[in-house]
């Protein structure tokens, strides 16, 4: 059995170890549909961004304003029929994410709200990452979205698309994730967020599709590795790779344009019953703004 690496944080350690125990061994050359990039113990947060410029030998783009999650939504290899359908506001949203600003709306499960808590309390605060509100945030709240690009230092090449986001109001870091897209085993073409937590990470792979209004519909809901879903990922003491799929746990994100305004609805459930529900508006910003570049 493999052992997580003890030079850290014990709740870090002992979640770590959880997925040793209850995970699979997986072996990186067959799995790199899966594979992301892994955080540090001593904070993730803004960090994230250095971090990873110094391991991938990469720099921030800063020659463009207009940068996206995706670089074209042709990469969700979607059916001719749905890419017609699909509207152009949304297409539009993902290719130029930077161009677009954000206010969001939370509701708890009143049962789950407990989870909010010691969620922020063991890890969120002290890691600067998967800062979920514990409360209930029924006037919209700012959140301060930024989309970077880090490129090869040689050939100038887009390597990874970094979506930071924090509130305006407090500066703190709510998610730092790396988004791209991979194909699961069966096949089918997905959006993969991946959100580096110390000594591994929690991945979230969305299988797309669009529906009758041309809104875009992403979900994680599978049965096993492999599938959509959520997943931890971590390396033990001796280098090797451990995977946790947590088939219970499922999201949803719709992203609909309505009178030339998107917004987005997303679901987090567990076990079928809902967890989390998180509104946001999305609106897009005037042309040539000022564009802030860390």
């Amino acid at each position: 059995m493999g052992i997580a690496y003890l030079k850290q944080n014990f709740q870090d350690w002992l979640t770590q170890q959880w997925v040793i125990l209850f995970g699979e061994k997986i072996i990186p050359n067959q799995n790199e549909w899966l594979l992301g990039p892994f955080g540090k113990t001593k904070g993730i947060g803004q960090k994230l961004v250095r971090q990873l410029e110094i391991k991938e030998n990469l720099v921030i783009d800063k020659r463009k304003s207009k940068k996206g999650l995706l670089k074209s939504i042709n990469q969700l290899n979607l059916s001719n029929t749905e890419l017609n359908q699909l509207s152009k506001n949304v297409i539009d949203f993902y290719e130029n994410t930077s161009n677009y600003e954000f206010d969001l709306k939370v509701k708890w499960n009143t049962f789950f709200k407990i989870f909010g808590y010691l969620l922020k309390i063991l890890f969120s605060n002290r890691i600067e990452q998967l800062n979920l509100p514990s409360e209930n945030i029924e006037k919209s709240k700012a959140l301060k979205s930024e989309i970077i690009h880090l490129i090869d230092k040689k050939n100038q090449e887009l390597k990874l698309i970094i979506w930071l986001r924090t509130f305006k109001n407090s500066e703190q870091v709510v998610y730092s994730g790396v988004y791209e897209t991979c194909t699961i085993p069966s096949g089918k073409t997905c959006l993969k967020a991946i959100f580096p937590l110390p000594n591994g990470n929690a991945t979230v792979i969305l299988s797309p599709s669009v529906g009758e209004k041309g809104e875009l519909i992403l979900k994680s809901s599978g049965r096993k590795i492999g599938d959509s879903g959520f997943y931890f990922l971590l390396k033990d003491r001796k280098e090797n790779l451990w995977a946790k799929y947590i088939k219970s746990f499922k999201d949803q994100l719709i992203v609909s344009s309505e009178n030339e305004r998107i917004k987005a609805k997303q679901t987090l459930t567990l076990w079928n019953f809902r967890v989390l529900t998180f509104e946001y508006n999305i609106k897009k910003l005037p042309p040539n703004p000022k564009v802030n570049i860390f």
